[in-house]
């Protein structure tokens, strides 16, 4: 059976490895034509419908690029789909998200001393709210208010906040972050799937009918890419939060997460001026820095840190692994080895909080990481980083003994 952890963990290692090269090719695609859209020229010699053109140089050739904002007189011959980076992206994050938040859910998802729910309702609650978040973001679209641009972002963002506070009081902050980037993430590839590649479609279906396209496809589909454009940095944030703990375990997270939004508007906002030739917004960079030196306050000053385990929550992996014979010296090893890092205080000089918020004091914190000890410092030499400890060989052999024996000793 500990054979299954290993196979687990190569899983999520692939699952993470294919959305990162998805989510590389989408948003490296989204840049390149923000980009091109915001620099194309208005020219006189341009042909009939043609907006705008663009010279550019790379790889040794010259590129020149013309934009319809409708159509061309003709259907060219061959036409490239910019769509199935954003639909591997979103597949491959859910994918992540099952495999990591839902299969470890006691661990990963839930915080009883936020909510006390089952991993099966909070799973429901997790999908339901992807959903939601797609329902609400369309319908705000639709409607009356989606004239207006501005307006309409500035709902979107009260949204967003009233998101990352509602997640808070659901899941672990971990979660809640990670949520947050997967409830904008699917805005996005949601806006790729359902209206922006649809009205290109209804756009081609016209040309090759010699019919003369609605321009209004175009300008409901430029809109929504405006949406995705300043989205996109906060989902990386999120994305990347899992990895640092004071981005998402402290109770003020929520706000942290209202300022990340505001982070990717800011930043956004210098490289659209930029590319459409509008000068360089320098101010934007210092609102930035101003913005994230909050950030930081937020997260250290405050010191009521969330994440802690319930002890119930763990009782069925604290009967396994904190039964078995090995357990006293495991116990014994961890106090030598990790705990000036893993614990609620870390000794260990320019540790402020246990990284991931893993901790190991106890017997009950011990056992609800048995899984992760086994990986990264018994089959693995991850831990402890750069074997600054000095754990021995030997150690290692101890700590995958105890794992596969109480496993084992489970299975029979």
């Amino acid at each position: 059976m500990y054979e299954y952890a290993i196979a687990w963990e190569w899983l999520a290692f692939a699952a993470r490895w294919f959305h990162v090269i998805t989510a590389i090719a989408w948003i490296g695609s989204s840049f390149y034509f923000i980009a091109l859209d915001l620099g194309l020229v208005k020219r006189p010699h341009l042909p009939p419908g043609a907006y705008g053109e663009e010279w550019q140089v790379h790889g040794g050739g010259f590129y020149h690029i013309q934009k319809y904002l409708v159509a061309p007189a003709q259907m060219p011959e061959h036409l490239t789909w910019f769509k199935y980076e954003s639909y591997f992206t979103w597949i491959s994050g859910f994918l992540m998200l099952c495999i990591v938040y839902y299969g470890g859910a006691d661990l990963f998802l839930i915080d009883r001393h936020v909510l006390d729910i089952t991993p099966p309702v909070a799973i429901a609650i997790s999908l339901a709210s992807l959903a939601f978040g797609w329902l609400v973001y369309d319908l705000l679209c639709k409607s009356p208010l989606g004239r207006n641009t501005w307006g309409l972002m500035a709902v979107l963002y009260a949204v967003l906040v009233l998101m990352a506070w509602g997640y808070t009081q659901l899941f672990t902050g971990r979660a809640a972050f990670l949520h947050l980037g997967a409830f904008t993430a699917t805005i996005m590839s949601a806006n790729v799937f359902m209206i922006i590649i649809p009205n290109q479609k209804i756009v081609v279906a016209d040309l090759i009918a010699g019919r003369t396209p609605d321009p209004k496809y175009g300008q409901v589909a430029k809109q929504r890419s405006l949406h995705n454009n300043y989205l996109t940095l906060p989902v990386i944030f999120f994305m990347l939060s899992n990895h640092y703990p004071l981005s998402f375990g402290t109770q003020f997270n929520w706000v942290i997460a209202a300022l990340v939004f505001l982070l990717g508007v800011t930043i956004r906002h210098w490289f659209n001026t930029t590319h459409a030739r509008k000068g360089r917004p320098t101010w934007t960079w210092i609102v930035t820095v101003i913005l994230f030196i909050l950030i930081m306050w937020l997260s250290t000053v405050p010191k009521l840190l969330t994440g802690e385990k319930d002890t119930a929550a763990v009782a069925p992996a604290f009967q396994q692994f904190a039964g078995d014979p090995h357990f006293p010296a495991v116990k014994q090893l961890l106090a030598t080895r990790c705990s000036m890092c893993h614990a609620a205080d870390p000794a260990y000089e320019g540790i402020v909080r246990p990284p991931k918020e893993v901790m190991l004091e106890n017997d009950a914190e011990i056992a609800a990481h048995a899984r992760e000890i086994y990986i990264q410092a018994g089959r693995s030499h991850a831990m402890p980083p750069g074997n600054i400890t000095d754990i021995t060989p030997n150690e290692r052999k101890l700590l995958v003994a105890w794992f596969e024996s109480a496993v084992e000793g489970k299975k029979q």
